[in-house]
């Protein structure tokens, strides 16, 4: 008795953060106003005293916004949690927050009328697109959770390369969107406030109307039928008052990472596993732990030297939350589809196979080397004789196979580690955390050389690694786990974007344009080098393929047959992490290859590990030199950076193959 009236509930967790807030809060004011002064400025603010005034316009509306924005996306992630079941569903993971913020940029880029409707319609429609999407992918299979959640991955990578691309092509004319993009709560007056109140208040109220027909969710479909719901209404209503009220969140505030997951996740942790108690206290810690995040970066935000989104900031500090949550949650999902049999077959000549890839590559490469517009349109270089322009094309050619072929290796050799067709540097985080890395060092450490960037990105690779193998190993490397561990390390490095993008530093726009995986800054000896290494480190990848072959079969199968299991995991992700690090210097974070070329590598019928690293690695450089020469050509003179092409190609073959599983 002692020990339950000692544990920690979901109501004395709201009541220790309502305190944390309300001490925020005073030291928030303390140098402006006193709290009676400020109370006093929420009801009569005095029209001659300016500190009254900010008070009434500002502070007070801003904190509002904070408590309404975090209870409602609290509220979306209880409703998406139940609704499918899974605990890693949340407005973020599901894609349907950037679905929101892609619509709105969009709008406000093209078709700026539409705003007089309404954002939040805007937004809606987004949202719901991206939702839909998500459900087009995994409807044949039921919608497992597994499943639900890789095609949320999916779509919120693509649609954040989306995103990226209008940033890259309009910088100018959507800088005033970046800091609200990165979630931003400043308000000028209460009209957030009294948009977002009667539309959040509507949605709380259908939520408990609907309270008793969601709990019947809890049971499996043929009991739920039994008892007379119409699952299919049900589940479309409840989604549909999700993105209803992610959707009027980011029209206000922008994308605020991870309490739509972090809070549901936090209070059922603490005890809440009925609806109803989730849906109240998972609503109010999420009001308080995005109004407490607020009010702690307003406190300290005089000492930073940038302007940090509040969004942004939410994704820092609950990634690590998240993190330390993973082993805690109880996640029931399934193991991965993995018996692909009817969409793979072995081929026959594998080496012939791939020798007709090799021929292919060459003729990529030529076509990229000889072929391309200018000023007089299309050119055939050895028609206009101008061979001086090779010195500006070969050097992104050699540097973008080599890319491919280094990433195509890095998501074999994690596919194969992890027996998870679904894994990759990209959505495992070890990308993201490689560019957290590389990031900080070229801000920390100006002029640093390449040999020392590379030094940089493997560290933070094995870094990522690291955490993934501590997260995981009790677990048995459960695909839920690993992909949870993905996103909270994404939201990271995503955090940090955020950071880059609406800090306002001159290197911003380079740093944008090595994340979005451009090669235009990559020189002939820079080229060659990863050239080089790109083939010296897949002939050192070659003679591991026996330990490939016998580690997805499982641990006791593979120490049976001689492999030291744990010596051989090291090895190859120590390789996955070189091969990561030193594709992301190259071509950014973005890229789906690594994801891409071991699946179609093996729809082609590569299935022996040998022989699928020679075929992922040629697939690799093929999609990345297609990729980088298509965005030379498509909107000339401006480019589209590879790593971006091939994120948006790429992730359309594989949002195409997912729905065939």
């Amino acid at each position: 008795m002692v020990e339950a009236s000692r544990r920690l509930t979901p109501g004395r967790a709201c009541l220790l953060l309502a305190l944390l807030t309300l001490a925020l809060a005073w030291l928030a004011l303390d140098a402006r106003l006193s709290p009676l002064a400020a109370m006093a400025a929420l009801f009569a603010p005095a029209p001659d005293a300016i500190a009254q005034l900010v008070a009434y316009y500002s502070w007070w509306p801003r904190l509002c916004v904070a408590l309404l924005a975090g209870g409602g996306l609290s509220l979306a992630g209880v409703l998406m949690q139940q609704v499918l079941r899974n605990p890693l569903a949340s407005p973020t993971t599901l894609g349907v927050a950037s679905g929101a913020n892609l619509a709105l940029l969009a709008a406000t880029l093209m078709a700026p009328g539409l705003l007089t409707f309404g954002r939040e319609w805007i937004a809606i429609a987004g949202g719901a697109l991206a939702m839909g999407l998500v459900f087009l992918l995994s409807w044949r299979r039921g919608l497992a959770p597994m499943v639900v959640v890789l095609a949320g991955l999916v779509v919120n990578l693509y649609l954040g390369a989306l995103g990226v691309t209008l940033l890259l092509f309009h910088h100018e004319e959507l800088k005033g969107l970046m800091i609200w993009g990165a979630g931003s709560l400043s308000q000028n007056n209460w009209g957030g406030v009294m948009f977002l109140w009667p539309r959040l208040l509507l949605g709380a109220l259908l939520a408990f109307a609907m309270l008793k027909p969601l709990a019947v969710l809890e049971l499996d479909d043929a009991n739920a039928r039994s008892l007379g719901v119409s699952l299919k209404h049900l589940r479309l209503a409840s989604l549909g008052l999700a993105v209803f009220i992610t959707a009027c969140v980011v029209s206000i505030a922008g994308l605020i990472g991870f309490i739509g997951l972090a809070a549901p996740a936090i209070v059922r942790l603490l005890g809440a596993r009925r609806l109803g108690p989730r849906l109240i206290w998972g609503t109010l810690l999420g009001a308080l732990l995005l109004a407490a995040t607020d009010l702690a970066l307003q406190r300290f935000s005089g000492a930073l030297p940038t302007l940090i989104p509040t969004g942004a900031t939410t994704a820092a500090l609950g990634a690590p939350l998240l993190l330390w949550l993973i082993p805690r949650l109880k996640l029931g999902g399934e193991r991965p589809h993995t018996d692909t049999g009817s969409l793979i077959h072995r081929h026959g000549a594998p080496y012939r196979l791939a020798g007709q890839l090799g021929v292919a590559l060459l003729i990529a490469a030529a076509v990229a080397l000889l072929i391309g517009q200018g000023a007089d349109g299309w050119q055939w270089l050895i028609a206009s004789g101008d061979w001086s322009i090779l010195e500006w094309r070969l050097p992104r050619v050699l540097a973008a196979g080599g890319a491919g072929i280094m990433l195509a290796l890095a998501g074999t050799l994690i596919q194969r580690i992890t027996a998870n067709p679904m894994a990759s540097p990209e959505v495992l985080g070890i990308s993201g955390g490689t560019a957290i890395g590389l990031i900080a060092a070229i801000y920390l450490l100006p002029g640093a050389s390449q040999l020392t960037l590379i030094g940089i990105g493997t560290l933070s690779a094995l870094i990522t690694l690291g955490i993934l193998i501590v997260l995981n190993q009790r677990s048995g490397f459960m695909p839920e786990r690993l992909l949870l561990t993905g996103v909270a390390i994404t939201a990271l490095f995503d955090a940090v974007r955020s950071f880059v993008l609406a800090g306002g530093d001159p290197r911003g726009q380079q740093i944008i344009a090595w994340m979005s995986g451009s090669t235009y800054y990559v020189g002939l000896t820079t080229a060659i080098v990863v050239a080089g290494l790109a083939i010296v480190l897949a002939l050192v990848a070659r003679p591991l393929s026996r330990w490939l072959d016998l580690l997805p079969l499982g641990a006791p199968t593979a120490r049976a047959l001689g492999i030291n299991v744990t010596r051989s995991r090291l090895a190859l992700l120590g390789l996955v992490a070189l091969l990561t690090a030193c594709a992301t210097l190259v071509v950014g974070p973005l890229s789906f290859v690594g994801l891409l070329a071991p699946h179609m590598a093996r729809l082609v019928g590569f299935s022996r590990a040998r022989a699928h690293l020679l075929g992922a690695a040629l697939i690799g450089a093929l999609l990345m030199i297609l990729a980088d020469w298509l965005g030379r050509q498509l909107l000339f003179p401006q480019e589209i950076p590879a790593g971006l092409v091939a994120s948006l190609l790429g992730g359309a073959y594989f949002m195409w193959g997912l729905r065939r599983l």
